[in-house]
């Protein structure tokens, strides 16, 4: 007699394994037809194979490649860059720096980024000076308020910000906040309700609702960027939440944001207006938001972006050429460690050149699997020759590059898989003496609180950290 239950159970089970396992090859198919890095295709492949169903579900909510996709229409893109281009145009006494003149022009062809002169830049290294500085500007509006942050807390600092902002709305000024839905997925509703209230208009960034939009959780907008007027401009690395006041228990939050002043803030109103464009469906050209700007200081910046679509990965690229590009050092700092190939290349190419490269990180991070992953690239950067330096007074978040007392770089992307190839990011890159000679300083600085590694001793660490290190290390393109 047939034992009809077994048999039903084993056809579904067999139904089952042919359905899981014809994903989990159509999966890899197109993983391997994508033609992503060779590293990060075996990454995904050996989770699909060795974590049963979850390694599908990490897939569709962290993997996928939106890369083909474009993020604005061309028509779009052309009207929000008219008018910083007729800004542009009209510098008729702007001197392009010969060194920098190739790397000027890939940003120009990669990320219609374009170089303005005559700008004022304000450094902060610590989270109280810089939200002091954007609450006066914030309260001297007049006109409009364009704010993004990756995380926009409701907490003290948070709650100070937004009580600015309501205040300025009922004032009359236009007010619109972009904040990232998954920085802020744990942040209450009412938070944004009561800046809406107000006659704020307040957007989440690639909202995340399970299933329809699961590949969207891996694609944040990491960017932080304030521009108010038209006038004055806010970059870095510091978002809107108490701990880059206060920091820690243990210690400090070090972090590096900027003001910027002058024809430059036009580069960072296209980045606000292009994101909430993607969110809105807005196109906002308004010659209102691109008001006619004079000088304001020395310093030619171009205003960078990048995000997970679009054909060229603009920040990194432009990283690479400069890193090759240095003649006498090139200082890094930066909280998290996972180069690309191409970036791991570069810095040890331009050390085995006699550059001086110095790598300066946290001793303590934020995320202990992320900071395991960082320490295995240190003894390959060691050997050929570039210097690391641990930050013991905090934590490290600044995301601060200078090079050869001429270049500058300050913004939101870490030097790290997902800054370059999953987040939308902004950096602003500075061609002046005066704000590189301050940017090393600052680096110099900070390096008197590090700890400083040699290969030697760290090639001594236990076996056992060691082998923690390149497991996760195996993970790192989807950290």
């Amino acid at each position: 007699m047939f034992d009809w239950n077994s048999i039903l159970s084993l056809v579904a089970t067999t139904a089952f394994n042919l359905v899981y396992f014809g994903l989990v090859l159509g999966t890899i198919l197109v993983i391997v037809l994508e033609n992503r890095n060779p590293v990060k295709t075996l990454a995904w492949i050996l989770v699909l194979l060795f974590l049963p169903v979850v390694g599908l579900v990490f897939y569709f909510f962290f993997g996928r490649s939106q890369r083909h996709e474009r993020l604005i229409s061309k028509k779009g893109y052309n009207s929000l860059q008219k008018k910083p281009m007729l800004e542009y145009m009209s510098q008729t006494s702007s001197t392009l720096p010969l060194a920098y003149g190739r790397l000027i022009s890939l940003f120009r062809n990669t990320n219609q980024s374009l170089p303005f002169d005559g700008n004022r830049v304000e450094v902060y290294t610590s989270g109280r000076t810089m939200l002091q500085s954007l609450l006066r500007e914030l309260q001297r509006a007049t006109r409009h308020i364009h704010l993004e942050f990756y995380i926009f807390e409701d907490d003290a600092v948070g709650r100070m910000v937004r009580d600015v902002l309501i205040d300025k709305a009922r004032e009359g000024v236009e007010v619109r906040v972009l904040y990232d839905d998954v920085g802020c997925w744990h942040v209450p509703n009412r938070f944004f309700e009561e800046m809406r209230e107000a006659g704020i208009e307040v957007r989440g960034f690639l909202k995340v609702r399970f299933p329809l939009f699961t590949s969207k959780v891996n694609y944040r907008n990491h960017r932080k960027v304030v521009v108010i007027d038209g006038r004055v401009g806010f970059i870095g690395g510091m978002n809107l939440a108490e701990r880059y006041v206060n920091g820690f228990s243990w210690g400090i939050w070090r972090d590096t944001h900027l003001l910027l002043e002058g024809k430059a803030v036009h580069g960072l109103q296209t980045t606000f207006l292009l994101d909430w464009y993607f969110v809105d469906r807005t196109l906002i050209t308004s010659a209102r938001y691109f008001p006619k700007l004079g000088s304001c200081g020395s310093s030619l910046i171009q205003v960078v972006t990048s995000e997970p679509v679009g054909p060229w990965k603009e920040i990194m690229q432009g990283l690479v050429m400069a890193i090759l590009g240095a003649k006498k050092y090139f200082y890094i700092q930066t909280p998290y460690f996972l180069p690309t190939d191409s970036m791991l290349v570069a810095l040890q190419t331009a050390a085995l050149a006699g550059v001086d490269v110095r790598l300066m990180l946290p001793l303590k991070a934020d995320s202990r699997i992320t900071h395991l992953a960082s320490c295995s690239y240190l003894a390959t950067v060691l050997g050929a020759g570039v210097k690391v330096y641990l930050y013991r007074k905090g934590f490290l978040h600044s995301k601060l590059m200078v090079s050869d007392d001429e270049l500058s770089t300050v913004g939101s992307t870490n030097m790290d898989f997902r800054s370059f190839e999953h987040n939308f990011e902004v950096n602003a890159f500075i061609y002046s003496e005066e704000t590189a000679l301050q940017m090393r300083e600052i680096f110099l600085q900070d390096q008197r609180d590090c700890l400083q590694l040699h290969l030697k001793t760290w090639s001594k660490r236990p076996w056992h950290r060691k082998a923690l290190e390149s497991l996760v290390r195996l993970l790192a393109p989807l950290l």
